[in-house]
């Protein structure tokens, strides 16, 4: 698919984000455990997530827990490897966003921003590693460089507030990549 047309690489994304919102739908649905979470939740995928900024983080810190997680039994075996991709993505960010809200890792808003920020890019950028890594069409976001790049998945993004999910507590998933703030970027 790598000669397709950007027409093809939209369609094919669509498809794929498409089948994300299905298999989501079906999980929340379910549960974690096959329980029955009343009433049925719809969302939209919760990838890409936005960059964090002064005006969603609180949201970032406070309600973390309410956004939703992947865990690989919500995830196809087989097939399907935008789907985990992504969702591995947004369980990295969401541990990593934690580990900068914690009072003694960053102190003060302007720290905390700046360790999200980092955890933010880092998560997306090791996506767009993994979907390079595949035989398929990547991300279009992936495909661009810098801040065209970061601007891209921000435009994406349908939680750009990081509101939680009502009724929804996330389950606990240790993220498999250990991400280290630099403060010296701030």
């Amino acid at each position: 698919m790598r000669g397709g047309s950007k027409l093809d690489k939209s369609y094919s994304i669509m498809e794929m984000k498409t089948s994300f919102s299905i298999i989501l739908i079906l999980q929340l649905t379910l549960g974690a455990e096959g329980r029955n979470i009343e009433p049925p939740v719809q969302l939209e995928p919760y990838f890409p997530p936005a960059t964090p900024s002064m005006e969603n983080l609180n949201a970032i810190c406070v309600h973390g827990n309410g956004r939703p997680r992947y865990p690989a039994s919500c995830l196809p075996s087989s097939g399907f490897g935008y789907i985990r991709r992504a969702g591995t993505a947004v369980n990295r960010v969401e541990a990593w966003f934690s580990q900068c809200c914690q009072r003694g890792v960053a102190q003060g808003d302007q720290q905390i921003l700046c360790c999200a920020k980092q955890a933010w890019e880092t998560a997306l950028s090791h996506f767009c590693i993994e979907e390079y890594a595949t035989m398929t069409s990547v991300h279009e976001c992936c495909e661009k460089k810098g801040e065209e790049r970061w601007n891209c998945f921000e435009e994406q993004a349908p939680n750009p507030s990081y509101k939680p999910l009502s009724g929804y507590t996330a389950p606990i998933i240790p993220p498999d990549m250990i991400f280290t703030w630099d403060p010296n970027t701030c």
